[in-house]
C-alpha cells in the first residue's frame, strides 16, 4: 500500500517532505489497515499485488470508518505527532461522509506499481459492487486524484456534492453508487 500510495497527490500533500513521506507514510498505511482488520474487512487479490480496504457503514453512523470521534487526532498521534495534516484530512473527509443511509465504504484500495493498469483494483472494486448489488446496498468513497475517479464512474458512481479541496492541496471527489439491481456476476465472499 506504502508504495501505491507514495506519490498519491493526497499523500504528497499530507507528506510534502520527501524524506518525511519516505520516513512516515508506511506507518499511516499500516494505521489504515489495521483499523480495516479490526474494524471493517480486506479484500487482497490471490498474489497479494492489490488490496482494497472497506467498512461497512450503517445508517446514522457517527464516523464511517470505525473510529471514534477523537479518531484523526489520534491518528495523527500514532503516525506523525508533528503533521497537523494528517488529523485535518481525517476531519475533513468525516464532514462530507454521508450517514443517512446503509453503505459499503471503500477507504482505499492499492495496486503495487508495476501491477497498476491490469485490472486488478477494478477486480477487487467489482466483488463488493455485485455485493452491493446483489444486496441492494449503496457504495461510497473518496477519489483522490483525476484518474482513480474516472475509473469509478466508469464503475457506476457519481460525483457526490461538491468537491472537497484540501487546504492548499489536491481535490478529493466524494462520490456515490447506487445499487444495481439484478446485476448479475460471480460474486466473491469477504
Amino acid at each position: 500500500m506504502n508504495e501505491s500510495f507514495h506519490r498519491d497527490p493526497v499523500s504528497s500533500w499530507l507528506f510534502p517532505d520527501e524524506e518525511r513521506r519516505r520516513r512516515r507514510h508506511g506507518a499511516l498505511m499500516g494505521a489504515f489497515l489495521d483499523l480495516a482488520f479490526a474494524e471493517g474487512y480486506v479484500d487482497i487479490a490471490e498474489d497479494g499485488s492489490a488490496v482494497a480496504l472497506w467498512w461497512s457503514v450503517p445508517a446514522g453512523a457517527e464516523h464511517a470508518d470505525g473510529a471514534p470521534e477523537d479518531g484523526p487526532a489520534q491518528l495523527r498521534e500514532a503516525v506523525d505527532p508533528d503533521n497537523e495534516r494528517v488529523e485535518v484530512i481525517g476531519q475533513l473527509t468525516s464532514e462530507i461522509h454521508p450517514t443517512d443511509r446503509p453503505h459499503q465504504y471503500l477507504h482505499m484500495i492499492a495496486v503495487r506499481p508495476d501491477r497498476q493498469g491490469q485490472g486488478l483494483g477494478t477486480a477487487l472494486v467489482n466483488a463488493v459492487l455485485e455485493r452491493c448489488d446483489r444486496d441492494g446496498l449503496h457504495a461510497y468513497l473518496e477519489a483522490s486524484n483525476a484518474r482513480s475517479r474516472e475509473l469509478y464512474l466508469r464503475l457506476g458512481f457519481t460525483d457526490l456534492g461538491q468537491a472537497l479541496d484540501l487546504p492548499d492541496g489536491p481535490t478529493m471527489w466524494p462520490m456515490w453508487r447506487e445499487p444495481r439491481l439484478g446485476r448479475t456476476g460471480a460474486s466473491s465472499s469477504r
